[in-house]
């Protein structure tokens, strides 16, 4: 089955839809049973879509679930609230006091505070690493490391991983493979397919796309999946069906607003890298962005998230910038329909094994609003950071 049919088709068997074409949904905390016989059969099959109780989820969780894990592969997919909640839970599920974690230095900031402040308590030990040293990885791993972490493109430079690389030396030495998929969105990456043993994404972002949703999933391959699975249930993971119905509403228009994400953002970054402002642009499409070869040769293609380095910047010139922007919001989110705008003067409190000696980064989210408009705004929003560089 081509992909553009089985994202339309996942998800829909009879017993979730009714008869109509979308999933019904689902509302139930509890599930009752006719006899005894009917609750053993229920509690005998209860990790596999089976009706048991309202946490274990209910047709309409079951149909995202089985739409997902067909999208990336995997042999099942497990829901959140939120995608920080599904990356704590993976790593939570498989790490105990002792064990080592190899995490990726561009790591999403929630992640990397999760390490710092929760996972050290719990005496897990994380040792940082660059993001471009492929199958050098290697030399990183320890007797007790237990997860090789990766996250591809990374949070805001955007950095592309060798992940076959990787997943290649921590499958020799016994280490589990995860990946936050955020990005890649399961459409134009599929993690599962390089040998990743658990892919991970938030799927308040592309997947839902309207941002109105908090929600994270993980998806495992058949080795892991009962152990994701089942301590996962243990710590009350949980969603809502009405948010499982929006996530299946948004998964079957993903790869039409995807494509418009990617052709805008294309169109605004090749402006954006003629700027006299900038000193390159970060897009795994552009061969400016480090790893894009392996962009080239694993993705599907790209979408509407990227970023820029200036040449030279203060913070002064970097607010009134932010001010100056119409169309484009201040927002910590993206994969929505709407524009998004973030900056960092320095990297160096997201950095502890790379350091970063370039200039201000700007991440863009670029929406579906039309792009001339969005142009005029950077264009506009530049003219007042420039009028302002120099300034403390």
């Amino acid at each position: 089955m081509k992909k553009h049919t089985k994202i339309v088709a996942a998800g829909r068997k009879a017993e979730y839809t009714a008869g109509v074409v979308n999933p019904v949904v689902q509302r139930a905390s509890t599930v009752v049973f006719e006899s005894v016989a009917e609750m053993q059969e229920a509690i005998k099959g209860r990790g596999h879509r089976t009706l048991f109780y309202g946490r274990r989820g209910t047709n309409t969780h079951f149909a995202l679930q089985d739409a997902i894990a067909e999208l990336e592969n995997g042999a099942g997919c497990a829901l959140y609230p939120c995608g920080a909640a599904a990356i704590a839970q993976s790593l939570l599920s498989f790490l105990k006091a002792g064990d080592h974690l190899l995490m990726v230095d561009t790591a999403y900031e929630p992640t990397r505070d999760l390490c710092d402040k929760l996972l050290k308590g719990y005496g897990i030990e994380t040792t940082y690493y660059d993001p471009m040293i492929g199958a050098g990885i290697g030399a990183l791993i320890q007797d007790n490391t237990k997860v090789l972490f990766l996250e591809s493109p990374g949070s805001i430079t955007m950095e592309v991983q060798d992940v076959p690389a990787m997943v290649e030396v921590a499958k020799r030495r016994g280490v589990i493979t995860m990946l936050d998929n955020t990005w890649g969105n399961g459409w134009q990456f599929r993690p599962l397919d390089h040998g990743v043993d658990v892919s991970i994404q938030a799927a308040t972002k592309y997947i839902v796309g309207h941002s109105d949703v908090m929600m994270g999933v993980a998806v495992a391959n058949e080795r892991y999946w009962p152990e994701l699975r089942e301590h996962s249930y243990l710590l009350g993971q949980c969603t809502s069906a009405d948010d499982a119905y929006l996530a299946l509403r948004g998964l079957r228009t993903m790869p039409a607003r995807l494509k418009q994400h990617e052709q805008s953002a294309m169109t605004v970054a090749k402006w954006l890298d003629a700027h006299p402002l900038v000193d390159h642009v970060r897009h795994p499409a552009f061969e400016t962005c480090p790893g894009h070869e392996f962009f080239k040769r694993d993705f599907d293609g790209s979408n509407g998230l990227f970023s820029i380095v200036m040449k030279e910047g203060s913070q002064k010139a970097i607010n009134r910038f932010l001010d100056a922007l119409s169309h484009f919001k201040m927002g910590f989110s993206w994969g929505g329909y709407e524009s998004l705008v973030t900056a960092n003067k320095t990297m160096e409190y997201l950095r502890s094994a790379t350091g970063w000696t370039l200039g201000p980064v700007i991440r863009l989210h670029i929406g579906l609003e039309d792009v001339e408009d969005l142009i005029e705004d950077l264009e506009h929003a530049l003219k007042v950071y420039e009028q302002n560089l120099g300034k403390p």
